[in-house]
């Protein structure tokens, strides 16, 4: 990339939001953020709302536009892809953002053709963040995270590279995913007793959260009140260590607006995706495959196997049988990955003509492991989650003793209490 400013700092040319990204990026890696916004600033070539947005991005929409489009005659590309009618003309007949119904899935931003709309990017606040706080700094790193950076790179080797990056620790979120999945199992033993009753998973994906509540409200009844897995890895820190900064990293950017909603605010206080961090990495010199290899999580199998389509569903159906092995109606499973294949089972759903008992869905295809912001492809994440799941010590949550101590931890005395006792894990739907 051409350079942003000449050797006496003047501006060489005006500067896109990618290219300004890539400069703040390189400052904070240096720390000198402060210098390079300066010079920035001394320019006449450049937005000072992009770069209020990259310097301050939770003063702004997940999703915004930098310009008018210029799409020719027809629907524009941005309308066509978004399932949430978020897109939307407004008066002057210009596309708009409605935020109201946005989820933050950025569908609008992959299609848009004159890359005119964008997905904010958080990664040099995260940074100065993390290198400013006071307290304790802790990454929180999704379950599609195994091999995202290199086959070499183990969980071990991810968190050293995180304390190279300036964090004081990591946690596998799937150790949450754990706890959740011991939560839903809960609650499909309690509520699902006869034929005919059914449960939807409200763990993982936020996509499929808010296609529930914008589009199918009337199924919120039979939505358990869970928070996601990243949302409970955050309280869970916080509530352990009040003074801690929490930053998830993961492939999606719908974490980005589940992270800002009014109810779950403050859980998380940055969200980075996969791509982030590997810029991040290559900009500080850091290969994390050849630093030491640290003591990895101790997650089950149901945790890990999150990632991937599907294993939600597998995960709370090993759970139940593993709780309750006599039940006389079994867990029927039924998912869906992508937007189109949630809206068809939904639809089986108010029509009376799925079989199931439980349902998933997942907002990306193949699931997390196929999020936007992934760094490998989809399948061969789906591999990696798959293996690392069969390298758990523990099938399920119920045979894992580090999920006893951590609620034990957190004042919740019996895996059962948290249907009572799990503010931490409960949210208002």
């Amino acid at each position: 990339m051409p350079p942003l400013f000449s050797s006496t700092g003047r501006s060489v040319f005006m500067a896109t939001f990618d290219e300004l990204y890539q400069t703040l990026l390189a400052a904070a890696v240096r720390r000198n953020l402060p210098e390079a916004v300066r010079q920035i600033r001394a320019s006449e070539e450049y937005d000072p709302k992009q770069l209020d947005c990259l310097l301050s991005p939770q003063k702004y929409p997940i999703v915004w536009k930098l310009a008018e489009c210029d799409c020719p005659d027809g629907t524009p590309a941005c309308v066509e892809a978004c399932g949430f009618d978020a897109a939307v003309p407004d008066k002057s007949g210009h596309i708009a953002i409605d935020m109201t119904r946005c989820t933050g899935c950025t569908a609008c931003v992959e299609a848009c053709r004159g890359h005119k709309i964008v997905a904010g990017k958080d990664i040099v606040a995260a940074l100065e963040s993390v290198r400013n706080h006071q307290g304790l700094a802790y990454a929180l790193v999704a379950p599609a995270f195994h091999g995202q950076f290199s086959p070499q790179v183990t969980p071990g080797r991810l968190r050293s590279a995180f304390r190279r990056l300036g964090f004081d620790g990591m946690v596998e979120v799937a150790l949450f995913a754990d706890i959740l999945t011991l939560k839903e199992a809960f609650e499909f033993d309690k509520n699902i007793r006869r034929e005919g009753d059914y449960q939807l998973t409200s763990c993982c994906c936020p996509i499929w959260i808010g296609m529930i509540r914008k589009i199918y409200s009337q199924l919120i009844p039979h939505l358990p009140p869970s928070v996601s897995p990243m949302v409970a890895c955050g309280r869970a820190v916080k509530a352990l260590h009040p003074d801690a900064l929490t930053v998830f990293i993961g492939p999606c950017l719908a974490k980005k607006a589940e992270a800002r909603e009014p109810d779950l605010v403050g859980a998380v206080d940055y969200v980075l995706t996969f791509e982030e961090i590997r810029e991040v990495f290559l900009a500080a010199g850091i290969d994390p495959s050849t630093l030491p290899d640290e003591e990895k999580d101790h997650s089950s199998r149901a945790g890990r196997i999150y990632a991937h389509a599907g294993g939600v569903g597998e995960a709370v159906k090993s759970t139940v049988e593993r709780l309750n092995p006599h039940r006389k109606v079994e867990v029927r499973v039924r998912s869906a990955d992508g937007v189109p294949s949630c809206r068809q089972m939904m639809q089986e759903v108010l029509d009376g003509t799925a079989s199931a008992n439980f349902f998933e869905g997942m907002g990306c295809p193949g699931g997390c492991v196929g999020g936007p912001k992934r760094v490998i492809p989809t399948e061969q994440g789906r591999k990696n989650v798959a293996d690392y799941g069969e390298e758990a010590a523990f099938p399920t949550p119920i045979d894992n003793p580090y999920v006893i101590e951590l609620l034990r931890r957190l004042g919740i005395e019996t895996v059962e209490a948290l249907l009572e006792e799990s503010e931490i894990f409960t949210r208002k739907l």
